[in-house]
């Protein structure tokens, strides 16, 4: 499998919303990687679409991928064992737009996904949605369930995590603010909101979220490079604390847990690192460097799946008339023991 090293240069987001990517150098570093599968092996899966540019991508128990895509919209299905990727939700899909965070409930059967209109920027436009909604799809058929507008004008639903009860939470990346729906409801809450999460002048606020071993939920913020934790107490949140790392995150994006406290994280910068939580602190090990722009990870057993967004080529002006580098792909990352707790 070969990674290209990062490259992130500033982008524009509709509606006065300003965002920023990190900037790196171009090339390709020679760094391979394979999983079995069926009886074939897997160095990465390409992703449909030449302008899929894929941004989250999660995991269910049976070893099925799902992969949002910003510039073509819609959700692919990928089966790593046999190396099949099909488009399960169709762009526009109950309204849907340009598709960030997607979430497997299976609990729930159902599919959430994060639906951003990016039209001004070559998104899908293919329905009358406008501003950014969670949506719920069926996890089988992929029938649309659920469809809920972020609250305010200037909204922006990045990422999705769910809690033991049915509860959703969502990192809106525009405000200082991780929005619930529970169960039967039909409008967010603020579950918190705090001045850690605010985005900074210009740039990308909250990203990742996920929920730790201690029951505590655990955000990134983009921009500003750092990993907060919400403390839960009784289902309603409490302290909110920027915690401090061994490594200086560049770019965090996706938060997955794996066990015992810590959890898989994105940097945008071109790496998978594990993160082990120890008090107010982090200790960050590097899992594998030299990706793209990487956006997500899932993880079946003792693979770490990594989607490569090549986002610059969507977001970045300068490069509208440029071609990344196609097919879009997910690449597999063998973990050691250690990695999969």
């Amino acid at each position: 499998m070969r990674f290209q090293p990062a490259s992130y240069l500033p982008f524009c987001l509709s509606v006065s919303l300003v965002l920023f990517v990190a900037q790196g150098t171009d090339g390709r570093s020679a760094s391979y990687t394979t999983v079995e599968a069926a009886a074939q092996k897997v160095e990465s899966i390409p992703i449909p679409g030449r302008k899929a540019f894929p941004e989250s991508i999660t995991s269910t128990a049976d070893g099925t991928l799902y992969v949002g895509r910003v510039g073509d919209g819609g959700i692919v299905r990928v089966k790593p064992r046999t190396a099949e990727s099909t488009i399960f939700i169709q762009p526009g899909a109950s309204g849907s737009r340009s598709i960030l965070g997607v979430f497997a409930d299976e609990a729930s059967s159902t599919l959430w996904a994060c639906s951003n209109d990016l039209s001004a920027l070559g998104g899908p436009a293919t329905s009358n949605d406008t501003g950014s909604a969670l949506k719920g799809f069926d996890l089988k058929s992929g029938d649309g369930k659920r469809s809920v507008l972020l609250p305010g004008s200037h909204a922006f639903c990045n990422d999705i995590t769910v809690d033991s009860k049915g509860s959703v939470y969502i990192t809106d990346s525009a405000n200082p603010t991780i929005l619930k729906l529970s169960p039967g409801a039909t409008t967010f809450e603020v579950f918190a909101r705090d001045s850690a999460f605010s985005p900074p002048q210009g740039g990308f606020g909250l990203d990742g979220i996920a929920f730790g071993s201690d029951g505590n939920l655990y955000v990134t913020t983009y921009t500003v490079g750092e990993l907060v934790r919400v403390e839960v107490e009784d289902g309603r949140a409490g302290r909110v604390t920027t915690l401090s790392g061994t490594h200086h995150l560049k770019f965090p994006d996706a938060l997955r847990a794996l066990g015992d406290n810590s959890f898989l994280l994105i940097e945008g910068s071109g790496a998978l690192d594990r993160v082990v939580i120890q008090g107010d602190a982090f200790a960050v090990t590097q899992v594998h460097g030299g990706f793209a722009t990487p956006t997500s990870v899932a993880r079946i057993g003792t693979t770490a799946w990594v989607s490569e967004g090549q986002l610059t080529f969507f977001f970045d002006a300068s490069k509208k008339n440029l071609t990344p580098s196609l097919p879009f792909r997910i690449y597999p990352v063998l973990l050691r023991e250690e990695g999969t707790k």
